[in-house]
Formats: C-alpha cells, structure tokens, sequence
C-alpha cells in the first residue's frame, strides 16, 4: 500500500457522496413532518432545515445554504410567489420547487416566469414529488404532462409571452384570491388561509373588480367561478 493509498483509506476506496440538502418552506407543521418523513426515506437527500414563513426562509438559505427549496405559496408571514422571485434573483442558481394545493393549471406559468424550477400539487403521489425534486436537482424543470401540454400549445398558438387574458392585469395576490373565490370561499375563508385581514381581502376584490371591469361582487363571483372551471 502506498502512501497516498494509506491516507486515502486503501486503493480503490472513496468517500460516498453527501446528501443533497433539501430546506422546506411550508407554513403547516403536519405537512413539514410528512415532507421530512418521504424525503429522509430516500437514499441521497436529506432535510436541512425547514420555515414556516419567509423570513425564516431567508435567514434558512443564508444559514444552511440548501441544494434545493420546496416552497408552498401560502404561508405564515408572506407570499410564496414574492419569496420565489426574490430567492431567485438573489440566488439564481439554487432550484426552487413550488408544492402546493393550488391548482397548477393557475400558477405554474407564473411561478415559472418568477424563477421556480418546478410546480407539482400536494395532491400528487409522493413518488412523484420525489422525482420533481431529482428533476430539478438535476437542472431540469418539473411540471405536470397536462401543464406542459398547455404551454405548448399556448406556444404553437402566437407564443407564450404574446398570450393575453383578462386575469393578465392581476397580481399574484390578486390572483391567488381570485382561485380561491371561484373555489367557493368567503372572505372570511380567504384571509385566514392567507394570514391577512377580511379589510385586506375587501381591498383586494374592489381592485380585481376594477381590473376585469366589473361592477358587483355577484359578477366577481360568477367570473372567477367560469374562470376556475375552465383551467
């Protein structure tokens, strides 16, 4: 045995590779401890840590410096949206997965467009989430087959980025309330889910009202119903 054999441990020997490093933002504890459970079952990834909320994700990446960010779009003290194009404009290079209950055919494209490297629904088989996120470790992008198949006939039919709908003028808070008016929830519903005031949800409405050139909340009501059924 030589020498550098000596100190390497023996020829032929090499240390294993190191666990890929996975941080989850999620603002619901079960749903942390789910995520962990799958993820540490799986031979190469391990959690670093995780958040409920935005700036515990923040000082998480600055900390831990994670391989990979599963990231929901509701949470404690911010919006997941914001926190992904702000993760990816400080961080281009470290891939974001968006996981959440929210309907994919709705925000894919713009979590997209914001810098995520992939969108799958908590809906989805665990062995699926598992392969989004050995997707986009890998530097690949992760969607849906029926989302892919969307974009690309948006693309063939004028381009993605030359398509214009009526909802094209909305925030991605506008939006989010939006879905989740045309799912039937109150006001009341969706500023709890979303950690803000029923004023805050008020003031949201009146602008998406203006915006899509609506005059009554029933109108707002039948539009975002009509608009949900159709993604």
């Amino acid at each position: 045995m030589t020498a550098a054999d000596d100190r390497s441990g023996g020829a032929g020997t090499a240390a294993a590779p190191r666990p890929r490093r996975v941080l989850l933002v999620d603002d619901h504890p079960i749903v942390r401890k789910g995520l962990r459970r799958l993820i540490e079952h799986h031979a190469g990834l391990e959690v670093c840590a995780e958040a409920e909320g935005v700036r515990g994700a923040r000082d998480a990446i600055r900390e831990h410096q994670p391989d990979v960010v599963v990231v929901d779009l509701s949470l404690k003290d911010g919006d997941g949206i914001e926190l992904v194009k702000e993760v990816h404009a400080h961080h281009p290079a470290l891939p974001l997965l968006v996981l959440s209950m929210h309907d994919e055919s709705v925000y894919a494209e713009r979590l997209l467009a914001a810098g995520a490297s992939g969108y799958i629904m908590k809906q989805a088989a665990s062995e699926l989430f598992i392969q989004a996120l050995e997707e986009v470790l890998a530097g690949r992008t992760y969607i849906s087959d029926a989302v892919s198949a969307r974009l690309l006939h948006k693309a063939a039919a004028g381009g993605i980025r030359s398509a214009s709908t009526a909802t094209d003028a909305l925030s991605n808070r506008e939006l989010q309330i939006l879905e989740m008016i045309g799912r039937g929830l109150s006001s009341r519903q969706v500023a709890e889910s979303l950690n803000l005031s029923i004023k805050t949800i008020e003031a949201h409405r009146q602008r998406i009202k203006r915006k899509l050139n609506l005059t009554t909340g029933a109108q707002l009501v039948n539009f975002a119903v009509t608009w949900v059924a159709s993604h």
